[in-house]
């Protein structure tokens, strides 16, 4: 199921007394890495309440049309708008038939008519009533009306609450999360964990001056993006920048390199993939003033001492991630720089760019780099930084992969 994970699945749950198994099936998204946000009918809410929904998916739980708390915030367009698919377990006969009405008389129903998201239903009801003609006259309708937006999962066949026997029954948890994974396309990067440090570094030299340099951090964001995209879960470490965030990251903030450092080693045994995109200072300011170093003559002397080398720290910490991937920003032999720290700082490759130019690099939205390993080389001419951190990430991804597959290769005693 790691298909799920960075999705975004809005659960519905309508009042059958299938409902109490909507908590396991909570459960068992969260834990696949989706992010989940539950929606009840009325109904719903006499079987099973909010309270222990919220605490499994971690999120509000919303029952409301005219909610004034939800209005203030997320509101129910905005929730509508948030949702790669829509879920509906259990799904009752009476829902199924109000959904092919197009009603919107209450707050489920209503995100349904205004998502543009896939619906998939996980029907729950007495035997008879998903044999009666009306319902599957409503479930077709709604299947001519979403087409390939639309199906059905379930339901399962035996002995149900009321006493009968037939089908009618909730599919088990574990298979409706399975049947929906298999919905969505895996991604080079599906399953996962990624950690990313983009933008610039900044070293104090008193309380309003820092060193620093001229990194926009739109490469690393970049990247990140095309992380998500390609299924990863991902982990960016950011230093100061004006840019926001891709959805669904999780992000740490940091200033200085000794902060970058530290937040870098944090997630070290949980990392598959290190990607070192951040500009970090090599030097900072031996001691910072307490207070603001005021003008006295027409030189200063400030003393400089040696900056930790994040990514060489990484590449040869005990708990080293399986690939780590360096970047090199020079203004002369590049080729000759790149090759240099591939091999001295044990990375397993390293993206490298000539930020001399004018058209590329720092603070520009196009860059050209190469990409060396110990195998070669590959150029990439200019493009969108966006474009060109998708083509990085499934090079990355192929490095993984294949360093991954040496790793559970079986030793034959050769």
């Amino acid at each position: 199921m790691q298909q799920l994970a960075n999705k975004r699945i809005l659960l519905g749950i309508s009042g059958g007394i299938a409902a109490y198994k909507s908590a396991e099936l909570v459960r068992i998204l969260t834990k696949a890495g989706a992010e989940v946000r539950v929606v009840m009918t009325q109904g719903a809410l006499e079987f099973i309440t909010p309270l222990t929904l919220q605490a499994l998916s971690g999120n509000p739980v919303h029952h409301t049309l005219l909610d004034e708390e939800a209005e203030a915030g997320m509101g129910h367009i905005e929730l509508a708008r948030w949702a790669d698919v829509i879920l509906i377990a259990p799904a009752t006969a009476d829902l199924i038939a109000r959904l092919a009405a197009g009603m919107g008389d209450e707050l489920l129903t209503t995100l349904v008519l205004a998502s543009k998201a896939p619906v998939f239903l996980a029907p729950a009801m007495n035997q008879q009533m998903w044999a009666a003609p009306t319902t599957q006259a409503n479930l077709q309708t709604l299947a001519d009306l979403k087409g390939d937006d639309f199906g059905l999962f379930g339901p399962d066949a035996g002995v149900q609450a009321c006493g009968d026997v037939g089908p009618g029954r909730m599919l088990e948890p574990v298979d409706i999360a399975a049947l929906l994974a298999k919905r969505f396309q895996a991604g080079v990067l599906t399953g996962k964990k990624v950690v990313i440090t983009a933008g610039p570094t900044r070293e104090a030299l008193d309380p309003v001056r820092y060193i620093s340099n001229h990194s926009s951090g739109k490469m690393g964001y970049a990247l990140a993006q095309a992380a998500l995209d390609a299924g990863a879960q991902v982990t960016l470490i950011s230093g100061p920048v004006r840019i926001a965030a891709p959805d669904r990251v999780t992000l740490v903030n940091t200033v200085s390199a000794q902060d970058m450092l530290e937040a870098s080693m944090a997630c070290m045994g949980e990392c598959d993939l290190f990607i070192a995109s951040a500009a970090v200072a090599d030097y900072r300011p031996a001691d910072v003033a307490k207070h603001k170093i005021k003008k006295a003559g027409d030189d200063i002397q400030i003393t400089l001492t040696k900056n930790p080398d994040i990514v060489a720290t990484v590449a040869n910490h005990e708990q080293r991630p399986t690939t780590v991937i360096g970047f090199a920003a020079e203004t002369n032999d590049v080729d000759g720089y790149a090759r240099g720290k591939l091999a001295s700082k044990r990375l397993d490759m390293i993206v490298a760019n000539d930020v001399s130019r004018s058209d590329i690099g720092f603070n520009s939205d196009d860059n050209a780099v190469t990409l060396y390993s110990r195998d070669g080389h590959q150029d990439f001419e200019r493009m969108s930084k966006s474009l060109l951190a998708t083509k990085l990430i499934q090079a990355f991804a192929e490095r993984l992969s294949n360093t991954q597959l040496l790793q559970t290769e079986p030793d034959n005693g050769q």
